[in-house]
């Protein structure tokens, strides 16, 4: 089992990671770390490798999985946790408890500010992202923007994307600067879009500069990242951030 652990210059007790598929009990086109209960996967291979991680990586408990729905919701992270709520991102200023996105595309953003006192992540897929998401998890942090990093995990990259001309209007009618982050497909009225530079505009424009990653393509690289575009049924990766108890 491996990870990547996000290259910022966050505060000493904030711990972060994003699972790749390497390791786990998942078999078939699940095969490695499959976090995914919702995909067909066997129920009890996803509970073992949810187990396996949080032990491997001192992740501390318990961990608040979210039913994502490609929304905008923050879940307020608790140690009452009571079942998958309906939310596409979570916050945390509690020291021992984790947020949590899971992703096989879509793009995972975490969160800190440089005190060391609050954490998010969210789940960004191109509606979630254009519809708000990531301000949304910004306003849960409660704390000024200018004093927040962000994180852009594992992402289907800029010459995978392809979208349909409705997907770039939406977004060009709140920032004319998204424009920058579609060039033309060669498939007739399509677009490949950039989804790492689209979420670094809506952060700036959020007034969160300090911004990193960015660097991965899930759909190219099928030895490290499940993605659906690529695969269609296929496991799910993780990416956690929580303050150290």
């Amino acid at each position: 089992m491996n990870w990547i652990e996000p290259d910022w210059p966050a505060p000493g007790n904030v711990r972060a990671l994003s699972t790749t598929r390497n390791g786990g009990l998942s078999e078939g086109v699940f095969a490695g770390l499959n976090l995914g209960a919702h995909v067909g996967d066997e129920p009890a291979r996803v509970e073992a490798n949810r187990a396996l991680l949080q032990q491997a990586a001192g992740i501390p408990g318990p961990l608040n999985w979210l039913n994502q729905v490609h929304g905008t919701a923050v879940h307020p992270v608790s140690r009452e946790y009571g079942g998958a709520p309906d939310a596409d991102a979570a916050c945390v200023r509690e020291a021992g408890l984790g947020c949590i996105v899971m992703t096989a595309d879509c793009l995972p953003v975490l969160f800190c500010d440089r005190a060391g006192t609050v954490v998010a992540a969210a789940h960004a897929g191109w509606r979630g992202l254009q519809g708000g998401v990531l301000e949304e998890s910004i306003a849960a942090m409660g704390c000024e923007p200018g004093v927040i990093l962000a994180w852009l995990g594992p992402a289907i990259g800029p010459t995978a994307f392809e979208v349909g001309g409705e997907v770039r209007d939406a977004f060009m009618a709140e920032q004319a600067e998204a424009a920058a982050a579609f060039v033309p497909s060669s498939s007739e009225g399509k677009w490949l879009a950039d989804i790492y530079q689209l979420a670094r505009l809506r952060l700036a424009r959020a007034g969160v500069t300090a911004v990193y990653g960015g660097e991965h393509c899930t759909f190219s690289d099928s030895e490290r990242f499940y993605s659906y575009r690529r695969d269609g049924q296929t496991g799910r990766m993780a990416s956690i951030v929580w303050l150290a108890p």
